[in-house]
């Protein structure tokens, strides 16, 4: 018997999908909470983009690993919509950590940095080299999306990567089209930005172009426009870190530059070569990092975060949002016509069913 899921909270959303908190009840009313990954609608009706959505369901199936978030179940909606079923990280991604440092002032402590993204590597350097497991042949998976928002820190301490929505693997049944430009523009690798064929190595420049920035507090490849921001990433030029930060060494400023290299032949080769890198930096200065000092950075965002009053749109308040833009959209699009007015389109009185049973409806309330 599958699990029964009933979303709770609109936690995020990308011009792909969306990302709900929720719960998955089974036998015996056994619950755990769940992230549950929801294609947007417009998007369950082309063919081509659910054959990826489904790849990228089988691909992250197979990823089991402390280090990267979990997916468990991939299940389709009453009304449709493709569901991944995931672990749920109770805490916040890097974006918003680096964000919260930045409101006070101050940048995310070297040292924790480095460790963030150690962590991070053992979770990349997993997936490049897993192979199916009833094959045994390599799966070549590669991200191909690091980015802050992508790396999730728990309440508990742990580093997970998430989201492997563009991996690519040789197994896949629909391949990407050549030389379409993948990613978020500014964690692009320079091959990726040519268009041409990626490998791990692309991973290892997106990972250090996110400790470069958490060390310097810059922005490294940012342009006015996206195409003046890939141009940035062709050309990788790298700006001295000890220039910028004082606090960072020689040392530390070559190791990521060696995983900034422009050419992959002349960049750290793996992941794991880039953890190891930048363990032994913190081994030889006898500098101690734990998971705990994670726990702490998340939990300070946390406070912070409650003392400035921000929280996250409920499912209810999100859903009322997007009907309530909806409903102006048409409006528009009436008057655009040469309606005379609202109540054209309309009539004279607008009238909705409660939100309780407008979510169910929707099939929102309950996901079988």
């Amino acid at each position: 018997m599958r699990a029964r899921y009933t979303m709770l909270e609109r936690l995020g959303g990308g011009g792909q999908a969306e990302v709900f908190k929720g719960v998955a009840e089974t036998l015996q009313g056994f619950r755990k909470s769940v992230a549950i990954k929801r294609v947007l609608p417009n998007l369950a009706t082309n063919p081509r983009f659910v054959a990826m959505f489904l790849d990228e369901a089988r691909l992250s199936l197979f990823l089991q690993h402390a280090n990267v978030v979990q997916v468990f179940d991939v299940t389709k909606a009453p009304d449709g919509a493709y569901l991944l079923i995931m672990e749920y990280v109770d805490g916040c991604d890097l974006k918003a950590a680096i964000e919260r440092e930045a409101q006070r002032g101050r940048l995310i402590d070297p040292r924790l940095a480095v460790y963030i993204i150690v962590e991070s590597c053992k979770g990349l350097h997993y997936a490049h080299t897993l192979e199916h497991p009833e094959t045994g042949q390599p799966l070549h998976i590669v991200h191909r999306d690091v980015s802050p928002p992508n790396i999730m820190l728990s309440k508990n301490g742990e580093v997970k990567i998430v989201d492997f929505g563009l991996a690519k693997a040789n197994s896949q049944v629909e391949q990407t089209d050549q030389g379409v430009v993948k990613g978020k523009f500014s964690y692009l690798s320079p091959e990726a930005a040519w268009g041409l064929e990626v490998d791990a190595r692309t991973d290892v420049f997106a990972i250090g172009i996110i400790l470069w920035e958490m060390l310097s507090g810059r922005r490294l490849f940012y342009g006015d426009t996206a195409y003046a921001t890939v141009e940035l990433v062709r050309e990788a030029r790298v700006p001295s870190l000890t220039a910028l930060n004082p606090n960072i060494d020689a040392e530390l400023d070559g190791i990521v530059r060696t995983a900034l290299a422009r050419d992959p032949a002349q960049r750290f080769q793996s992941a794991a070569d880039v953890g190891d890198a930048l363990a032994h930096y913190l081994f030889s200065r006898e500098w101690k990092v734990t998971s705990r000092d994670v726990a702490n950075l998340v939990r300070d965002g946390r406070v912070a975060a409650a003392r400035s009053g921000s929280t996250r749109l409920s499912l209810i308040d999100a859903l009322v949002a997007d009907e309530r833009a909806q409903m102006l959209a048409d409006v528009a699009a009436e008057l655009a016509r040469g309606a005379t007015g609202a109540g054209a389109a309309f009539g004279n009185e607008i009238t909705t069913t409660s939100t309780r049973d407008w979510v169910a409806e929707l099939g929102l309330d309950h996901l079988e």
